[in-house]
């Protein structure tokens, strides 16, 4: 059995998780009126003081002159350090225009080192069975586009899930992986002759680099490893330069067959930590030993250095430690529901304190210290977010260039706004994950951007035109009726066109739940950003914006336009139990102006009731969930990875789920849940929240004699992401 990288993230998210669900957070409801300010709801403060946060680093103050730098990667030459990682493979699943839209267009967008993910068939001695084979690809048109859009493009070498003589991939139980040792000495040469020759092979096709995955769970990784080399010869770990001679001597192979002059970059775990049984390091790679590792890659011959974390179990907190942050005020939360004390564990050496922006730049900066080679880091590298914060990383010289990848997916255009100071007009990671091995209620893959709905459907059945929209078809006027993210978003795509825009907002701002959203879910998802974003883009592109007015169907005859996308939002269901006593039944739009009891029950298991949870245990809340359904829905709407920190943490703070049932009885103090346990079980609680799933409203647009389509949750009601995808395609179909 062989596996690639991302079968292996695909099997680890289906295997840990066993749901079914996708995407985020649906928004919640809007305030009747005026804007609540976030820091009146939202905490600032870890749970019990560990992991506090500071949220007040995002100085924009900064000319940004380091980070617009050249550089040398190599023999190439490089005018900022911005560069995009090696992700993106599944597009080569598609057709060939869009492979080379997607790679091409970072580089149109500014990005000059253009990293791919390894999917080709060039192992010849241990050949993935899930590769494609090179003729069989789009790989050569993708170099050529990236090249004529002015970029350089590299090619990611990796050797994850293979079996050796002592080593069975099929067998091996989940998160496990070959160690040193399994290979004998003639696998040895055959794995590095397999790298050797697809680094020739990459660059007989074009490509300006290569990069050696030797970290996680890649076979090159377990030759620097204490926890996974046992070898007693030369490859052991009896002395540094040992170590390091596994990746060394492909690394001096791949100079001798492409020139001294090609670019070889080697990623490895910058430093260590056991996420199984937290604590238990000892075997875990220490910055100190990466440091010497580092020093004799060096001296065998590496141009430059790609670190990152590196934990055993969530192989994709590798490159998306943020996870570890999702929690909103109780970070550090791990997959079991444990939490890593940042001030301690990873030898208290990660910068644990920006929201995980940034959190591999000491130890980047101390492995720096020890070569003469350029190294970069990853995890929310993200210049647009913290200007002074990054251009400072890099001006000190913490690193020498950012690894990227969700930022520059999100807005491909990324690079040269931030060239030229347009740092309002960047569409926002919101680190939600549904880009990365997401899947659906039916367990189908679903891999969408929550805020470039382009990402995966361009040259797909939703939109067969490419990422671009068509210019409009003629002169029409639309009218776009709420201003939530998905009236915003087919505003702007149907303004981008060309139509004649108006968008109705019946409030006095625009936003619609997202205000909400970012109270509860708290500023780690970039809510906040997402609508000054959206808001900024009706500015942009012409869109014509009246708030507080109501729109009705006479109104709607009346202005005559000629198309209307409603997207009001839906409607909570009405609710069926009334307060008694000291207990308070309320609608989750209620949470901001009402007092919350000391033990809370949360009814519904969605999205919105998961964050809700989180949001109450945070502030010390002994919370209930009552769900209507069965336990594998649990926290439907949020993405798949998330939920394997989410779920997992609101257990291990007490929170009792009681799936497939409901509250039969509101006494004072308490309330009867009815069950699947045969029997009434009575809590005590003093505030019930109604979280049950919204419905559609869609009403408004019924028997119109105009041309309509209701979009996002007052047609569908789901999340955040699907809204937004939902506007954008209603829009090109104008």
């Amino acid at each position: 059995m062989n596996i690639s990288r991302r079968d292996f993230l695909k099997g680890t998210a289906a295997g840990a998780l066993g749901l079914a669900a996708s995407s985020l957070l649906s928004p919640v409801s809007a305030f009747a009126e005026g804007e609540k300010k976030a820091e009146e709801l939202n905490i600032h403060q870890a749970m019990a003081g560990l992991n506090p946060q500071d949220y007040d680093f995002r100085d924009p103050d900064s000319d940004l002159a380091a980070i617009f730098s050249p550089w040398k990667f190599g023999g190439l030459s490089l005018s900022h350090r911005m560069v995009k990682s090696a992700a993106g493979s599944d597009t080569q699943k598609g057709s060939e225009e869009e492979a080379v839209e997607y790679y091409a267009n970072f580089a149109k967008g500014g990005v000059e080192m253009v990293w791919v993910e390894d999917f080709l068939k060039f192992h010849d001695n241990f050949p993935s069975a899930r590769a494609t084979a090179i003729e069989d690809s789009h790989v050569k048109a993708v170099v050529d586009g990236v090249h004529k859009a002015g970029g350089y493009i590299g090619y990611q070498l990796s050797c994850m899930g293979r079996s050796f003589s002592g080593f069975d991939a099929a067998t091996a139980p989940m998160y496990a992986s070959a160690f040193a040792e399994h290979l004998t000495r003639e696998e040895v040469k055959l794995v590095q002759e397999d790298f050797i020759n697809g680094a020739k092979k990459m660059k007989d096709l074009g490509f300006d680099a290569v990069e050696i995955n030797a970290a996680g769970n890649n076979i090159g990784q377990a030759f620097f490893s204490r926890q996974r080399n046992h070898r007693d010869d030369e490859y052991g770990p009896q002395s540094f330069e040992n170590r390091a001679r596994f990746v060394g001597e492909i690394i001096t192979g791949i100079k001798e067959v492409c020139g001294k002059d090609f670019p070889v970059q080697v990623l490895i775990n910058g430093i260590e930590e056991n996420d199984i049984d937290i604590g238990q390091a000892d075997l875990s790679t220490t910055v100190e030993e990466n440091c010497k590792i580092c020093k004799s890659l060096e001296e065998f011959g590496a141009d430059s250095l790609h670190v990152r974390l590196g934990v055993f179990r969530m192989h994709v907190c590798q490159f998306a430690s943020d996870l570890y942050f999702t929690g909103n005020g109780i970070i550090g939360t791990a997959a079991n529901g444990t939490r890593f004390d940042f001030s301690r564990h990873f030898e208290g050496k990660l910068l644990a304190n920006h929201d995980a922006y940034g959190m591999m730049l000491k130890v980047a900066q101390e492995i720096k210290q020890a070569v003469t080679i350029p190294v970069g880091t990853v995890t929310c590298m993200n210049p647009a977010h913290a200007p002074k914060f990054f251009n400072d990383a890099i001006k000190n010289g913490m690193c020498d260039f950012f690894i990227m990848n969700r930022p520059l997916t999100v807005d491909t255009e990324y690079v040269n706004k931030l060239r030229e100071g347009r740092l309002d007009e960047i569409a926002p990671c919101t680190r939600c994950m549904h880009c990365h091995f997401d899947y659906d209620e039916n367990g189908k893959t679903y891999e969408h951007c929550r805020v470039n709905a382009a990402t995966q459907r361009a040259w797909h059945d939703q939109m067969p035109e490419g990422a671009t929209p068509r210019p409009a078809d003629g002169d029409k006027k639309v009218m776009v009726v709420g201003g939530g993210p998905a009236g915003m978003e087919a505003a702007r795509i149907a303004a981008q066109r060309g139509y004649d825009v108006t968008l109705y907002e019946k409030n006095g701002m625009l936003g619609g739940l997202l205000t909400f959203a970012n109270i509860i879910k708290g500023p780690h998802e970039n809510l906040d950003d997402l609508k000054k974003y959206l808001i900024r883009q009706q500015e942009l592109k012409g869109v014509k914006v009246v708030t507080g007015t109501e729109v009705t169907k006479d109104f709607i005859e009346k202005e005559a336009p000629d198309y209307v996308v409603l997207a009001v939002g839906g409607k909570r269901p009405a609710l069926e139990l009334a307060s008694h006593g000291a207990t308070t039944v309320i609608s989750l739009d209620d949470i901001a102006r009402t007092k919350i009891g000391e033990h809370v029950t949360i009814i519904g298991g969605n999205a919105q009731a998961v964050d809700t949870a989180q949001y109450l245990i945070a502030q010390g809340k002994h919370v209930t969930m009552v769900s209507p359904e069965d336990k594998d829905k649990l926290d439907k709407g949020q993405s798949s990875w998330v939920k394997q920190f989410t779920i997992p943490m609101l257990y291990a703070n007490g929170m009792r789920l009681w799936p497939n049932a409901s509250v039969k009885e509101i006494r004072d103090g308490e309330i009867v849940i009815d069950g699947e346990t045969g029997c009434d079980i009575v809590i005590a609680c003093e505030t019930v929240i109604d979280a049950r799933d919204m419905l559609p409203n869609k009403d408004m647009i019924d028997g119109l004699s105009i041309p309509a389509i209701a979009v996002g949750d007052c047609n569908l009601p789901f999340n955040i992401a699907e809204a937004i995808a939902a506007g954008n395609i209603a829009a090109r179909n104008i």
